[in-house]
């Protein structure tokens, strides 16, 4: 059952918002905005099948008959929520309850279709409404960076998950296994150990593979001396957590140790100097300045991390274009890598919530370089 006090939390904020910004209605089909405000949690899937229309003071849903029901028992008889699965098609739905509301500011979600946004204009017109169309530009996805109480639980639950997981599979790696049987052990254990869903396609990438950030799991035979990149992540009522962990088959080379010392510099002096008001930009140039200096500067290139919540990147974002503050209450990941072509890869990822005063981790997996195999 959705936690109403929360939700009811995010709709007064939207509202804020649309008083700030003179809308008299707001138009949002994209499932992770639906998802934030109604609670609704397993619901939604792959399908844009769902469309609400948010007022002053009303919040109207539309849906059809294959989550229609689903919704109800997700929602309580007593939520706020008029849903309904009326057989029209979204546009004219949405314009009617614009006509219904007299709204003539009506804002529109930038994620929407232009066949969608076309066919609202329509609807309006034929319906003889007028009304002005702007566009949020990501503010719904500005509201969904700070994490409330509720998202932070469900989050924290999700990576328990995620390291235990963690413990089971450096127990069960050895040499001669492939790269798809390390990922078929580790998704499975997740699946059976308390995730409802997968945050996203798990990595798993050995010896010379390790050098490509996202690489696929295939059929790479595991050799002794090989680093692995793990990244992967648990989904828990439809909350995501993210995790990169990088282990040795056997022991490592020194060169293996000293450029995996460098990658774990660069994320606790990361993790050292996030708190609330940071400039996404200031805290990656962090991990540049330490992997610079120690030689790897070349071998770096991706963002330092990004917002996670109900999708696997959301705002803020630790990169070189993120020149905005972090608030307190979003949750990020902290994830400096060096990649060496055609040798080895390595990458160190803790996800967790920006205070006040800092950082607080959800993961609680080692920091050290473990040996599995032996």
């Amino acid at each position: 059952m959705a936690d109403k006090n929360a939700c009811a939390g995010r709709v007064e904020r939207l509202r804020a918002l649309m008083a700030e910004r003179g809308y008299d209605a707001v138009i949002l089909r994209n499932n992770p905005d639906l998802r934030w405000l109604t609670g609704a949690e397993r619901t939604f899937d792959f399908e844009v099948a769902h469309t609400a229309v948010v007022t002053e003071k009303d919040l109207w849903l539309h849906t059809d008959s294959r989550y229609y029901n689903t919704f109800l028992e997700r929602l309580g008889a007593d939520c706020p929520w008029k849903i309904d699965q009326e057989r029209v098609e979204p546009a004219a739905w949405a314009a009617a309850r614009v006509r219904e509301a007299r709204a003539r500011v009506v804002a529109l979600e930038d994620t929407c279709t232009l066949s969608f946004f076309d066919a609202f204009g329509s609807a309006c017109a034929d319906g003889g409404i007028a009304c002005l169309t702007p566009r949020l530009h990501g503010d719904i996805c500005d509201l969904r960076s700070v994490k409330d109480a509720e998202e932070v639980e469900l989050m924290r639950r999700a990576q328990e998950v995620t390291d235990a997981a963690f413990d089971h599979i450096c127990g069960f790696i050895r040499a001669g296994q492939t790269e798809q049987e390390i990922r078929v052990e580790l998704e499975n254990y997740m699946l059976s150990h308390g995730a409802d869903e997968l945050s996203f396609g798990t990595i798993i990438a050995a010896g010379p593979n390790g050098a490509n950030p996202h690489a696929q799991p295939g059929p790479y035979v595991v050799q002794r001396g090989d680093l692995i990149v793990m990244d992967y992540g648990a989904g828990y009522h439809d909350y995501h957590s993210d995790m990169t962990r990088t282990v040795c088959v056997g022991e490592p080379s020194a060169e293996q140790r000293e450029a995996y010392d460098v990658v774990r510099r660069a994320h606790e002096a990361c993790a050292a100097a996030v708190r609330a008001g940071v400039i996404g930009r200031d805290i990656h140039q962090i991990a540049v300045d330490v992997i610079t200096e120690a030689g790897y500067g070349d071998y770096f290139g991706h963002g330092l991390g990004h917002g996670v919540g109900l999708e696997i990147h959301e705002r803020p974002n630790f990169n070189r274009a993120w020149d905005r503050p972090v608030p307190a209450g979003s949750v990020v990941t902290i994830e400096p890598g060096v990649y060496l072509p055609g040798r080895f890869g390595i990458r160190l990822e803790d996800f967790g919530v920006v205070t006040e005063d800092g950082f607080e981790p959800f993961t609680s997996s080692t920091h050290d370089l473990v040996v599995v195999g032996e």
